[in-house]
Parts: structure tokens; C-alpha cells; sequence
């Protein structure tokens, strides 16, 4: 006979089942928004070990003697094509905040389920809830990482989506800081103008965050961007002129005398991932992992720089 927590433990189950089918179809719609391989491999992983996890659970259910609802994965994957798409006009931390409810979510019901099942005195249920603890957990853990490298100013192991960054990158020029005279904005406004391209192409690459796949700005593009954040300064708009300095160092759009590691250029790949392992502050590594996307792009280089920002954002909200 089954008893009353059985038929809430068997409830608990089936619930659990869809939310892991919507969390399969998250994990897969993320992979394209993977800034390294590494990121990408562990994304795929992560949806096989989700589909790994449904079966234990379907398994879980029949031992109970229901039958799993067998429209759940139709609906998982609805739900996460829902998301996807409300997730467009959304910022990019509430897109990730959803994630994160998600998975605290799925790791209180396997808590729940635990409980239920030692109650019900059923340990091969307490087992699979015991690796679900485990491995949403982990994905906890790793989500909250990943917003504290986009509160620190990323790039987080996540990118954008082109509207997510299209959104965020004309915020950020349109409203630039500071005031001057109106012979100083003239000034700088002719030295814009002759670098117009420039700033296009710069707020384009950023609706393409996505894709690493854009070439370097021309030179006398670059020397306008720049031209312009020098005459700002002078012209005493500190403010102005740091943001449009900040727009180009994430862009990558910096010579490599500015960088925060000397002759950068010239060093091998082992020594560079050495030297990235050794800065401490957000912006330079947001800087080296901008420009190296944007020159060689060597991924393992990308991928410590991208480790190095996770151990600081992780130690930032205590989960180192």
C-alpha cells in the first residue's frame, strides 16, 4: 500500500522530472553562448548528466509504482524556448537570475526529496537524491560565479546574446560622463565625426558578441578612437574620457603598450597564461582577454584569463 508520503515523495518526482527537462534544454540553448571551449565542453556535459539525471529519475518514479509523465520533455524543452526568447529584451544578470532560480529550485526539492525518501525509507531514493544535492549544487555555485564576474564587468564565462549587448553597449556610449566647454565639445565632436566608422564599428562588434569572429578595426580607425579619448582628457573631462577608454579596452580595440602586462606582444604562450595568472584586477584582465579575442585568440590563454576572473569573483562573494 502506498502511504501518504510515498504519494508526496512519487509528486515530489515527477516535478523534479520536468524541471530537469527544462534544465537540459537551458544547458543547450547556453552552449552557443559559450565564450571558450572549455565553457562549451562543461555546458555539454552538463546536459548530458541532466538527461543522465532524468532517466535515474524516471527509474525512481517506476520503482514507486507510478509511470512518468512522457510529455515532460515536450514541455521542458517549451519552457526553455519560452525563456530563451522573453530573455532577449531582458539584461543580462536577470537572464542569468533566472538560471539561478532554476537551479536553487531543482537543489530544494532534491533536499525535500531526500527527507521524503528517508522517511519513506527508501535509500536507493535517498541515494539519487544525494547526487542531485551534489550536482545542482555544483551548478549553483558555478552560475553565482558567473554573475559575480559580470557585476566585476565580465566577460563572464557567459556571453551576451547581439541584443543583450546591443542593448547594454548603446546605453553605455549615448550616455558617457562629463561636461566641457562648447568649444571643447566642438572640437572633440569634429575628431568623432572623422571617426564615426570607427564608433559604428565598434557598437557593431558589440551587437556580435556572441561571435568571435570579427577583424580588427583599421589603424586610422583606432588612432581617431583614441585621438578623441586624448582630447577629451585634456580638455578636462576625466570622466568622459575614461568611459570611452573603457569601451575601447573591452572592445579590444587598445594598442599593446596599453595593456597591463609588458611586451605582451612578445611573449609565448606559457609565459602570457604565467603573467594573467598574476593580475588582480578585473579591468586588466577583461582588457588581455578582449585584445587576445581580437588579435591570436588562443583559447588556452582565454580560458585562464577567464579562470583567473572566476577565482576573484568567487573570492569576492565568498565561495572560495
Amino acid at each position: 500500500m502506498t502511504t501518504a508520503t510515498e504519494t508526496t515523495l512519487l509528486r515530489q518526482l515527477r516535478t523534479m522530472l520536468d524541471l530537469t527537462h527544462t534544465e537540459i534544454q537551458v544547458a543547450e540553448t547556453r552552449i552557443t553562448q559559450a565564450r571558450t571551449d572549455a565553457v562549451r565542453r562543461e555546458l555539454t556535459e552538463n546536459a548530458e548528466n541532466g538527461r543522465i539525471r532524468a532517466e535515474a529519475i524516471k527509474k525512481a518514479i517506476r520503482d514507486l509504482g507510478g509511470f512518468p509523465d512522457t510529455v515532460g520533455p515536450f514541455f521542458g524543452r517549451a519552457a526553455a524556448a519560452v525563456k530563451a526568447l522573453t530573455e532577449q529584451a531582458q539584461p543580462f544578470d536577470e537572464a542569468l537570475l533566472g538560471d539561478l532560480a532554476l537551479e536553487n529550485q531543482l537543489l530544494d526539492r532534491a533536499r525535500y526529496i531526500k527527507a521524503l525518501a528517508v522517511s519513506a525509507k527508501h535509500p536507493e531514493i535517498q541515494d539519487l537524491a544525494d547526487r542531485l544535492i551534489t550536482a545542482h549544487s555544483a551548478t549553483v555555485h558555478w552560475l553565482t560565479t558567473v554573475l559575480a564576474e559580470d557585476a566585476l564587468g565580465g566577460p563572464a564565462a557567459l556571453q551576451r546574446t547581439p541584443m543583450q549587448a546591443a542593448a547594454g553597449t548603446a546605453v553605455k556610449l549615448v550616455n558617457l560622463p562629463g561636461q566641457w566647454s562648447a568649444q571643447s565639445v566642438e572640437r572633440v565632436a569634429d575628431l568623432v565625426r572623422s571617426a564615426g566608422p570607427a564608433v559604428e564599428d565598434l557598437r557593431e562588434r558589440a551587437r556580435r558578441a556572441s561571435e568571435i569572429t570579427l577583424k580588427a578595426l583599421g589603424a586610422s580607425r583606432d588612432g581617431a578612437l583614441k585621438r578623441a579619448e586624448d582630447v577629451v582628457r585634456r580638455e578636462g573631462a576625466g570622466d568622459a574620457a575614461d568611459a570611452l577608454h573603457k569601451a575601447r579596452a573591452a572592445g579590444g580595440v587598445v594598442d599593446a603598450d596599453e595593456l597591463p602586462i609588458e611586451d605582451y606582444d612578445e611573449l609565448n604562450l606559457n609565459d602570457a597564461v604565467a603573467a594573467v595568472k598574476e593580475l588582480d584586477d578585473p579591468s586588466d584582465i577583461r582588457m588581455i582577454i578582449a585584445y587576445e579575442e581580437m588579435n591570436k585568440n588562443r583559447q588556452r590563454l582565454v580560458s585562464a584569463a577567464q579562470t583567473r576572473l572566476a577565482a576573484i569573483a568567487q573570492e569576492v562573494v565568498g565561495l572560495s
